[in-house]
């Protein structure tokens, strides 16, 4: 029981930092976009090969991954990792994968944190981006 403590103080610990020091990102659910752009871009992200991102806005959003998929990782017990892991061989993509697990209510919660913190931290990156191609035109 302290450990499922200490792991859900761990992650609104982490949410409170971003929190402070970034906080662009606990605004960007506060202020109101325009939903149809927001599709957009989500749109371009996922089926658009011909995006040009920056060397280091690649190596951003490998990082933010890398750093989602250690933290969900943290959450898991073994039997579970190595679910995730024949999953993931299967060819199921880490979310259908994380959602082939039986994850019980606070592990539940944990790993929908650290997803949408890192979902947040992705839209940042990709909204730089487009800020960036739309200054060029």
């Amino acid at each position: 029981m302290a450990i499922k403590l200490t792991k859900l103080l761990s992650v609104l610990a982490i949410i409170l930092v971003h929190f402070f020091f970034l906080p662009e990102l606990a605004w960007a659910e506060i202020v109101k976009f325009n939903t149809n752009s927001t599709v957009i871009v989500a749109q371009i992200a996922n089926s658009s090969p011909q995006m040009e991102l920056t060397p280091q806005m690649r190596q951003q959003l490998q990082a933010v991954r890398q750093r989602r998929n250690r933290e969900i990782m943290k959450v898991l017990d073994s039997s579970q990792i190595t679910q995730l892991n024949q999953n993931l061989r299967t060819g199921d993509n880490f979310a259908q994968a994380l959602a082939k697990l039986e994850l019980q209510g606070e592990q539940k919660e944990l790993v929908e944190a650290i997803a949408k913190i890192s979902d947040l931290k992705i839209k940042r990156i990709l909204s730089r981006y487009s800020l960036q191609t739309s200054q060029k035109y």
